[in-house]
């Protein structure tokens, strides 16, 4: 019981330093909320309004009705038409539009003879994923296009047709991929910060040394200074959760108890991580030095924004060391494919080892530092 409430004490006066000091609660409240907002709406992989101008030599109604259907898709935005060939390099080269469209003067006719009709994409390649992208938005359509035509003038459609049909993200919107991963990288975030500047913050306050003169024991501060990390990041983790439910309407189609577990095992994992660092920074600016180092390589190698898989083998390897890289398997499992425990298993136990082995190496530094 002793032990107890000496833990209890040291984690209580924790969450009062932390909540007492004004940068502190800027830290937890202010950048989460604009990070969440930010990475919500601007990080998405869906392109709209794109720059396109058309260069229509032909002026007949299958021409227009092509344009008509570019132009009025939600993806694509009229800058101009052209009227010659030299009117497209200076298009292309200030960026005032990213693609042109050049219909040549046999389109109908070839249309009408059903004979192969070639429409010609000019597109700015310096970005090559948004290019991709918008290859890909222009080829939908002119394949809606020719299925239409073919319908309306009683022509043989093509010999084979692709129908697609998406599990999970009927729409694809992106977001639906990005937001449930804001979770568990704002709480990674969060979570690390708070413990790295623990026991900096008690060094710089001069406190440090007082619990040398203590009953507790360094498993007895290890815990004590484990508990409000993960206590803030579960509110914090909550918070954001009920956000892409209600805010950004990201379906919750799995077990809310299977998430949760994987949280409080990602979280425990972090703190130790966290107190790692922190047990080994003299002062505050070190600790958050030190939390960043880690966290940037940690989101990289996360499979947050860029496939695990796309990565060289030997960078594959060095992911398996990373707790984000589960924690986003079990968000994104819940969120879209209602995932339960016994399919989440392969993505608990890892993080446990990650948590015991970074919990056992901080509580190796503390002996040693408070010996």
């Amino acid at each position: 019981m002793k032990t107890l409430r000496r833990i209890i004490a040291l984690a209580i006066k924790e969450l009062l330093a932390i909540l007492k000091d004004k940068q502190s609660r800027f830290i937890l409240i202010g950048p989460p909320i604009a990070q969440l907002m930010v990475f919500g709406y601007a990080a998405t992989f869906d392109l709209n309004h794109i720059p396109v101008a058309i260069y229509n030599e032909d002026h007949s109604q299958p021409s227009r009705d092509l344009i008509a259907k570019i132009t009025g898709s939600p993806h694509f935005e009229l800058v101009d038409y052209i009227e010659h060939d030299e009117q497209i390099t200076p298009l292309i080269d200030t960026k005032k539009t990213l693609i042109v469209l050049h219909l040549g003067s046999s389109f109908s006719s070839d249309l009408k003879r059903n004979q192969p009709t070639k429409v010609q994409a000019i597109i700015d390649g310096r970005n090559s994923n948004t290019a991709l992208l918008t290859l890909g938005y222009l080829r939908t359509i002119i394949t809606d296009f020719n299925l239409g035509w073919a319908k309306q003038n009683g022509l043989p459609g093509p010999p084979a047709s692709l129908q697609i049909r998406p599990w999970f993200n009927e729409n694809l919107v992106s977001r639906w991929f990005v937001v449930p991963g804001i979770v568990g990288l704002l709480s990674l975030v969060i979570t690390t910060i708070v413990t790295g500047l623990s026991v900096a913050r008690e060094r710089e306050a001069g406190t440090f040394d007082q619990l040398l003169v203590t009953p507790l024991r360094p498993f007895e501060v290890l815990i004590g200074k484990s508990i409000p990390g993960i206590l803030i990041g579960l509110t914090e983790g909550s918070f954001i959760l009920l956000m892409a439910v209600y805010w950004f309407e990201i379906p919750l189609r799995g077990s809310i108890g299977a998430l949760y577990l994987g949280m409080f095992l990602f979280l425990l994992s972090a703190t130790g991580i966290g107190l790692m660092i922190s047990s080994l920074a003299v002062t505050q600016q070190q600790g958050i030095l030190g939390a960043f180092l880690f966290l940037v390589p940690s989101v990289i190698l996360s499979g947050f924004a860029t496939p695990i898989a796309n990565m060289p083998e030997f960078i594959q390897h060095l992911t398996y060391i990373n707790p984000l890289r589960y924690f986003l398997i079990i968000l994104r499992g819940v969120f879209l494919e209602g995932d339960s425990y016994t399919l989440l298993v392969d993505q608990y136990w890892p993080m446990s080892i990650i948590a015991i082995v970074t919990l056992s190496i901080a509580g190796w530094l503390f002996r040693h530092r408070l010996s």
